[in-house]
């Protein structure tokens, strides 16, 4: 199959790059536009019991909330002052009454709450008008500069503010690493490679791939919600896997070109060996990210999708883009050599001497000792695993932008010199026609430990907004225990209560993932699974491999909580530690982090297979297979470190997170995994790897992801002793 596609691309190959190119022009016109199209929500569960208090309170008493926080200090006068007054409440006036639909300050209220504790600072609370996002950030555009009082130093934050300073920051954090990226991944690639002509081809795909994701992104913008987050995973995946695919297939093509082939039929060849294994490698990766899309946070949501796009494409690029790109160049693939700079020999030659060299030797050490560097290897991922026992999940607040970010600042001075939680409160949404059944519901609340107050702050017919105080950080267990309690207050007779609040959201969060994570662990392992199985023929491989990737994903969970969680490295890293790891950003890292670590596994089986198939020999085809991929997976890896290093330097804490995760186990899964463990577990399991019952290996013989009819070989008893491997 593949090889028949190959040669019909390399026949078509005109057409092919045409249509790409104009698919280019379409993603870079209108793609890229998606920027503003995004929303930096969607972390909640839209079912979930705070949002639909939400959705109750904005339908019968009116959208409040603090879209948009202004602090007003002086150093030498107070509130009290007529002048500090008459400053804040002219400017405040002054504003559209198109725009702010609410304002709430200390002289229309006369709530302590909005004063500092010295009472030289003082805050005032908008409500913009808008139904999303998009539109309270154009009116928060428009007001922006009028907000200044006379005589006071103004800073602004807010809700609203918060979410442009972080799309701002995410814009421009992407910005420049794909500034930085693209020249050192070509500068590398080169290295690689030896030539600019190859070196140039797996960055074309990439580029194809961001492009082509973007679009997709755009289309779904119109559909529902996306989030800005979105754009990092885009981003790293479609330029790490077209990469990685790009690496392999030229390769491959480099050397069927070596080898005395014209032209096509190193095309066909090379779409017959490494096209089958992107594909493989390809479904893989997006099986992982499609386990994200039956979350309903917009946030996982988005993510899954537009990583599946990147992917998609990526790999549908590699197998007709690329050939075709390979079938005009031909053997001026190695235009621009520099191999005479780096000293290195030209393809033929280092095909020949592939039983030589540092793989080599790795894989005979493997060989002689194959119990040392299993055990070795997993007792070194068991303890870097076992911080991740003591995790402590939490949500995501303004400390995820750079310390000197404005809206940061205010945030943390309302919370700071403020009634502390004054903007954070837990919100009731009472709904009963009997005003004594109110009153006693409120005195049960009061009576609660940890309460400090509660009052009826808004009411409509027989909707009433009951507003709960409370001591304590509203991202912690025992806050989200108080949400519990609360819950559990019976409501008045033949009424409702609904509990919502930043702190009820995180509650329902953490909720719907503990709820939904086995789910999409099911899906991918079994998914994975098959997908192995159809294109290896073994059982045993296929659970190792799971096996190794959870092993991965263990020891960067565990550097995560020791990083991020108690902020070792925050100095460095240049982020503050909330003591907590946001909830959704594990989740994304195990989706991201298994189908990049697949793609690794697959290209490594791929080569040990294919040399299983050829000798029948369990150990020389181990060793042979490390010897052919090691260089290509470690040289993989390291490009797409460069890809992701660059994202852990965001300015968004969790973006930054996200980075380190996956720097961190793919650093892991490249190095000691791929390269120690698994060919050590090979070697000890011996003919076993290849283990399947009779029906199934029939199956695999007429159904699997293979090229040719032939099935491979029958198992046969492995040597007890360690044998010596040729090149």
């Amino acid at each position: 199959m593949f090889e028949r596609l190959g040669r019909t691309v390399f026949r078509r190959r005109w057409w092919v790059i045409g249509v790409a190119a104009a698919f280019m022009a379409v993603g870079g016109i209108w793609g890229t536009q998606v920027f503003g199209a995004l929303t930096t929500e969607g972390f909640d569960d839209p079912a979930s019991e705070s949002s639909r208090a939400v959705e109750r309170a904005e339908a019968t008493l009116g959208r409040t909330g603090n879209d948009v926080v202004v602090l007003y200090t002086s150093a030498g006068m107070t509130v009290d002052d007529p002048a500090f007054q008459r400053a804040v409440t002219g400017t405040l006036d002054a504003l559209p009454d198109g725009v702010v639909t609410g304002t709430v300050t200390y002289w229309s209220t006369n709530s302590p709450a909005l004063v500092s504790h010295d009472r030289h600072a003082t805050y005032a609370v908008l409500t913009l008008a808008g139904d999303d996002e998009t539109e309270r950030g154009e009116g928060l555009e428009q007001i922006e500069d009028d907000l200044a009082a006379p005589g006071l130093t103004t800073q602004v934050g807010g809700i609203t503010t918060v979410s442009r300073d972080i799309r701002e920051r995410v814009a421009a954090d992407i910005a420049l690493a794909e500034t930085i990226s693209i020249p050192v991944l070509l500068l590398l690639l080169v290295v690689v490679f030896g030539s600019v002509a190859s070196a140039s081809l797996p960055l074309a795909i990439g580029g194809l791939a961001i492009l082509g994701a973007f679009t997709a992104l755009r289309v779904m913008s119109y559909l529902t919600d996306v989030s800005v987050f979105s754009i990092n995973v885009v981003t790293i995946l479609g330029l790490g896997l077209a990469i990685d695919y790009g690496l392999f297939m030229v390769g491959r093509f480099r050397e069927e070109i070596a080898r005395g082939h014209g032209v096509e039929d190193a095309v066909a060849r090379t779409m017959a060996t490494a096209g089958r294994t992107v594909a493989v490698s390809g479904v893989t990766v997006a099986v992982s990210l499609a386990g994200l899309l039956i979350f309903p946070m917009t946030f996982l949501r988005s993510m899954g999708f537009g990583g599946l796009c990147a992917v998609v494409v990526a790999m549908v690029a590699a197998l007709t883009v690329l050939p075709a790109l390979l079938g005009i160049l031909g053997p001026r693939v190695e235009a621009l050599s520099v191999r005479r700079l780096l000293r290195r020999p030209p393809p033929a030659i280092a095909r020949r001497e592939v039983a030589h060299g540092f793989w080599y030797r790795l894989a005979h050490s493997i060989m002689r000792r194959p119990v040392l560097y299993a055990v070795g290897v997993l007792a070194v991922l068991l303890v870097a695993a076992a911080p991740f026992l003591r995790v402590e999940f939490g949500g995501i607040d303004p400390r995820v932008l750079p310390a000197g970010a404005e809206s940061r600042v205010v945030s943390e001075a309302v919370d700071r010199d403020f009634v502390r939680n004054s903007q954070l409160p837990i919100e009731a949404i009472v709904t009963t026609p009997d005003p004594a059944g109110l009153d006693r519901y409120v005195t049960a609340v009061r009576a609660l430990d940890g309460v400090t107050g509660a009052d009826i702050t808004g009411m409509s017919g027989d909707v009433a907004r009951v507003t709960i105080t409370y001591q304590g950080d509203p991202m912690s267990a025992d806050t989200r225990d108080l949400v519990s309690r609360i819950r559990a207050v019976p409501p008045p007779p033949g009424g409702e209560v609904l509990v919502g609040g930043l702190t009820a959201r995180l509650a329902d969060q953490l909720d719907a993932v503990g709820d939904l994570l086995p789910w999409m662990a099911l899906i991918i392992v079994g998914a994975t699974f098959v997908l192995l199985f159809l294109a290896f023929g073994s059982l045993v491989l296929p659970i190792k491999a799971i096996v190794m990737n959870v092993l991965s994903l263990g020891a960067s969970f565990g550097a995560l909580v020791l990083i991020f969680q108690d902020g070792h490295l925050s100095g460095l890293l240049d982020f503050t530690s909330t003591g907590t790891l946001e909830a959704t950003q594990p989740i994304l890292v195990l989706a991201v982090v298994f189908g990049l670590s697949m793609d690794y596994e697959v290209f490594l089986m791929s080569r040990i297979r294919e040399e299983y198939d050829r000798t029948g020999d369990n150990t020389a085809a181990v060793a042979v297979g490390l010897q052919r991929s090691g260089r290509i997976i470690t040289s993989a890896a390291l490009l797409i470190l460069v890809v992701i290093g660059l994202f852990s330097i965001s300015g968004i804490t969790f973006i930054k997170l996200i980075g380190v995760a996956m720097l961190i186990a793919v650093l892991v899964d490249a190095t000691i995994v791929r390269a120690l463990l698994v060919p050590a577990t090979m070697r000890l399991l011996g003919h076993v790897n290849w283990w399947a019952p009779a029906p199934l290996r029939r199956f695999y013989a007429r159904h699997g992801l293979r090229e040719g009819a032939d099935p491979p070989p029958a198992p046969a008893p492995d040597p007890t002793p360690a044998r010596t491997v040729s090149g």
